[in-house]
């Protein structure tokens, strides 16, 4: 009958003494160990890496970012230049029935030569990836560049042992300028390099080629704030010095050439921007002859790294 716990079987009997369950014998395995510590207490979390760079004086580091979108290199000659000069090439693409001449030739052994990869694709598709741009049949993938940080470069010159050069670019518009520069600078014992994100050039295809190569051996960092990154360059010991045609010092007079120092370039025709230029502990001019007005950005680089350079090794 239900209900009738006398049947047989409807209780279980046992010689053991009954167990205590979850809530007695692993009570304290159930025990909270307190609440979690906030990110920034964890000493192996980013966020308090962050924090102790922060409490140093420096701003957390942000993760080197992609300057833009995949770039294309058409045409017969420009990808065969851009082989030649190391530009970072991933992948070339050559249409299907396209003439083998010389050049062709040469880019498929620069290609294996690299390691790149190529690809046979149809004509129309070729139109479509490098949006309409005159091919001549063979087409390269260049991908993002890669920029660094500017305490990157300070610690580059750091893990050399070398009082920090910087070249900093202001409205430097024309890639082939950047180029120059980067080469310039990786030339002259530079460390690195800063650009500006807006109205500036950056590491293009076109850059790359101009720098011949030496855009693989040098970082280039690029900035959301030229100003604010000069003013944090200076608070981490470095002097900043500005090229002008005023400037209050000529170049063979500079006695900044042996410490922590930042050259900072403006364009040709418009020259350092005010806020840039009053961000400057020192402006300088480099004496030229026959009234020239001024050098573009890649030679004024140029002569002034050299200068310091020559004066660097001189002490």
């Amino acid at each position: 009958m239900p209900g009738n716990s006398q049947r047989k079987g409807s209780i279980r009997k046992s010689s053991k003494k009954p167990t205590v369950g979850s809530g007695g014998r692993v009570r304290r395995g159930l025990e909270g160990k307190g609440p979690t510590p906030k990110a920034k207490d964890r000493p192996n979390h980013k966020a308090y890496k962050a924090a102790q760079r922060t409490e140093r004086g420096g701003a957390p580091r942000p993760r080197k970012r992609p300057g833009g979108d995949v770039e294309w290199v058409a045409g017969r000659n420009s990808v065969v230049e851009a082989l030649r000069e190391g530009v970072p090439v991933t992948t070339l693409y050559v249409a299907e029935g396209a003439e083998r001449d010389g050049r062709l030739r040469e880019a498929f052994q620069l290609a294996a030569d690299r390691g790149v990869s190529l690809l046979e694709v149809g004509r129309h598709e070729l139109d479509r990836m490098t949006s309409g741009a005159v091919h001549q049949g063979l087409a390269a993938k260049v991908p993002p560049y890669e920029y660094a940080h500017p305490d990157d470069l300070l610690e580059r010159a750091e893990e050399l042992g070398e009082p920090p050069l910087l070249l900093a670019l202001d409205q430097v518009t024309d890639p082939r300028n950047l180029g120059a520069a980067v080469r310039s600078a990786a030339a002259f014992g530079a460390h690195g390099v800063v650009v500006p994100e807006r109205r500036a050039a950056g590491m293009t295809a076109a850059a790359w080629k101009t720098s011949a190569g030496a855009a693989a051996r040098i970082p280039v960092a690029q900035v959301t704030n030229l100003v604010r990154a000069l003013k944090d360059l200076q608070d981490a010991g470095c002097m900043v010095i500005g090229l002008a045609a005023d400037g209050e010092v000529d170049l063979p007079a500079l006695d900044l050439a042996d410490g922590p120092l930042v050259v900072v370039v403006g364009s040709e025709g418009n020259g350092l921007s005010r806020l840039v230029a009053s961000t400057c502990d020192q402006l300088v001019s480099i004496p030229m002859a026959n009234q020239v007005e001024s050098l573009n950005a890649g030679v004024a680089a140029s002569v002034t790294l050299y200068a310091i350079a020559q004066a660097r090794t001189a002490r």
